[in-house]
């Protein structure tokens, strides 16, 4: 029998790796990095100075839609997998990740500050809420609205014999009006056309710099805590 000490070394072991891999996932990354900056009104914002900003999403252009829920947000990560078997082990495969981004404001107390992120190369690190899911199983029939976009995406809802795949769906977006969290160097810029409903010549947005990019999150942990009345 193992002795309590190897035991003791084993437990400390399997604990450290839980902790490590909890520490560097890319939430708590992005969290821990958003708290060590304290929080700036959009109309102070410094020249290059890398700041953090709370407000309202809202859509420059027309807003994108969400794949299953149609809600209009900025921003959408879907992922879908299936379970696949092997003999008496079984996983979860992913078939569909797919990210959509747009430029977009955040809006705060009538000021804006304007977010142009890029994928190539990628200047920014984001943590979004996973806030809508849904699967289907043997006993689970797939939503019209599922199975609708499992067809999109060319997956078969049911297998040879007509039982349903065991399949699951993961949504998050920010959506417009939804209160979100940002960091990034500032950069004020001139508008050369005029923006519907702002009224002023110039603009702040935030830039990456180097390898410091920008932060952009939903999480209502990185949100400043609403004053009590």
């Amino acid at each position: 029998m193992p002795t309590p000490l190897i035991i003791i070394l084993v437990v400390c072991v399997i604990a450290l790796i839980a902790f490590l891999i909890y520490y560097f996932l890319p939430k708590t990354i992005i969290l821990r990095r958003l708290k060590k900056l304290p929080y700036s009104k959009i109309g102070s914002l410094q020249n290059h100075k890398y700041s953090k900003i709370e407000g309202k999403a809202l859509n420059v252009e027309t807003p994108l839609i969400a794949p299953l829920s149609k809600r209009k947000c900025v921003y959408y990560k879907i992922m879908i997998q299936k379970k696949v078997s092997s003999g008496k082990n079984s996983h979860w495969s992913t078939v569909v990740e797919e990210d959509l981004i747009q430029d977009f404001f955040v809006e705060q107390a009538g000021e804006r500050l304007l977010i142009f992120p890029k994928n190539k190369p990628k200047n920014y690190y984001d943590y979004l809420v996973t806030d809508k899911t849904t699967n289907s199983g043997s006993f689970n029939d797939p939503t019209p609205e599922f199975k609708a976009l499992l067809k999109k995406y060319n997956i078969d809802s049911e297998g040879f014999f007509g039982f349903n795949k065991q399949l699951r769906y993961y949504e998050s977006i920010i959506e417009i009006g939804e209160r979100i969290t940002v960091a990034g160097f500032v950069k004020w810029v001139a508008l050369e056309n005029p923006i519907a409903d702002y009224n002023y010549s110039r603009v702040a947005s935030l830039v990456a710099k180097n390898k410091t990019k920008i932060l952009i999150t939903d999480s209502p942990k990185a949100l400043k805590p609403k004053r009590q009345h």
